[in-house]
């Protein structure tokens, strides 16, 4: 997509931040475009040409961008004050709410990222447990923090540099990995190192590798295995929270993991995390335990303000049932493209995730790494030329906001039609 706007900030950008970026799923070859507005289902470019959005900020944005409800409740928080550095109402209040709708979750701690959550869950583990080891599934991405770094999956997997400089072979070894959807792999694993695993750390649907969905019985299998051997299960629920239902994977699938972590969507778009367990764990965390935690911005009143107003919105209005209703016709529609076009490629996701991947469907990170990367990438582009942004890595999942219209996603799916051909 030509943009000279977009060139010249690039050429600014690329002397001031390595690869030009904040992130390096950003970095779209040639340059990526800049964005100088969004509102519902749409994004502009400072070109002022108008993309239909199905990043949506990679998952926060269920709502679609500038919800009314939302601004107007973060609004109403700015005029009351935005950091305080004291508790506030809003933390008790949407702790409740977040209690309430998740069977794992007796006492929970707000932080800043999923990066964060997922750090303070392995360092709660570990504490608690006393052991040292973690098991990550290979293309599973918790963050970019050293414990999970390896065969991680996002921005680290479309790289092909799963593993990061920098990360100490000290911290690396204590990170044990098995395969998504093998349940002999896991078996294996803490059979072998009986007594050291503090934590299975999973997505229970792969999002920054896919979507890659469980086979029948693996997330029941794991939740077994994890408690024959006395070890911790930490659901990462940064994309599915709220997304697969109110309650998470979790609620869905019927599983009761140990330890949870949350951010994306319960931000309402503004920069959260959460990390929550059974009170036995949670009650190790300082200041009443040993296990350290801590940070300026927890608790931010306007990232609670928001998600607040987020969990106000889809209770009241149903969004998620008719959302995840529509992400089934839609997966339907571009299977029936896909076949009409005769093409050897899968659609695959979720209640309102999906995605198109340039080969069979997956089952874990090995096959994912299979399917043609330079296609899609090619692809990506016909449809940003076409208006429609889709993430840009064949390694990220698409989302449906409750903004986007039938028009939108006609508009889409034509655009589907008339590029996967090339």
């Amino acid at each position: 997509m030509s943009s000279d706007a977009s060139s010249r900030l690039f050429d600014v950008a690329k002397r001031l931040m390595p690869g030009g970026v904040s992130s390096p799923v950003r970095a779209i070859s040639p340059y990526p475009f800049y964005v100088s507005r969004a509102e519902g289902p749409r994004l502009w470019d400072v070109d002022g040409k108008q993309l239909i959005d199905y990043c949506l900020g990679y998952g926060p944005m269920i709502l679609g961008h500038r919800h009314p409800e939302i601004m107007e409740r973060v609004v109403r928080q700015l005029e009351q004050g935005w950091l305080y550095g004291t508790p506030s109402e809003l933390e008790v209040r949407l702790a409740e709410r977040i209690v309430d709708l998740y069977p794992s979750i007796d006492m929970l701690r707000f932080v800043n990222t999923g990066t964060e959550a997922t750090m303070a869950a392995i360092r709660i583990a570990r504490g608690y447990t006393g052991r040292d080891r973690i098991v990550k599934v290979e293309g599973g991405f918790h963050g970019a923090h050293d414990s999970v770094l390896v065969k991680a999956g996002s921005g680290a997997t479309t790289l092909g540099i799963p593993d990061s400089l920098g990360v100490p072979k000290d911290t690396a070894k204590n990170t044990l990995q098995v395969p998504y959807n093998d349940l002999g792999a896991i078996e294996k694993v803490l059979t072998e190192f009986e007594g050291e695993v503090a934590a299975v750390i999973m997505e229970p649907v792969l999002g920054n590798i896919g979507p890659i969905l469980p086979d029948a019985g693996y997330l029941e299998g794991v939740r077994k295995l994890t408690k024959d051997h006395d070890v911790i299960l930490i659901f990462d629920e940064v994309i599915t929270g709220f997304r697969l239902s109110l309650g998470g994977a979790q609620t869905h699938y019927g599983i009761v993991p140990d330890m949870t972590t949350l951010g994306k969507i319960i931000g309402g778009g503004f920069p959260i995390g959460v990390v929550g367990g059974k009170r036995e764990l949670m009650e190790k965390v300082a200041p009443i335990g040993g296990i350290y935690q801590a940070g300026t911005f927890n608790g931010s009143p306007t990232s609670l303000a928001a998600g607040m107003a987020t969990l106000d919105v889809l209770e009241k209005e149903r969004i998620l049932e008719r959302l995840n209703s529509t992400g089934d016709d839609m997966r339907k529609a571009l299977s029936q493209i896909v076949e009409d076009l005769g093409l050897n490629y899968s659609v695959v996701g979720i209640a309102s995730t999906f995605k198109i991947f340039f080969g069979d469907a997956p089952k874990n990170y090995v096959e994912a790494l299979s399917c043609d990367k330079a296609g899609y990438f090619a692809f990506f582009q016909r449809m940003l030329k076409s208006g429609i942004f889709l993430p840009p890595s064949q390694f990220e999942t698409n989302f449906l906001s409750a903004a986007h219209s039938e028009d939108d996603i006609n508009q889409t799916l034509e655009a589907y039609k008339s590029n996967l051909l090339g």
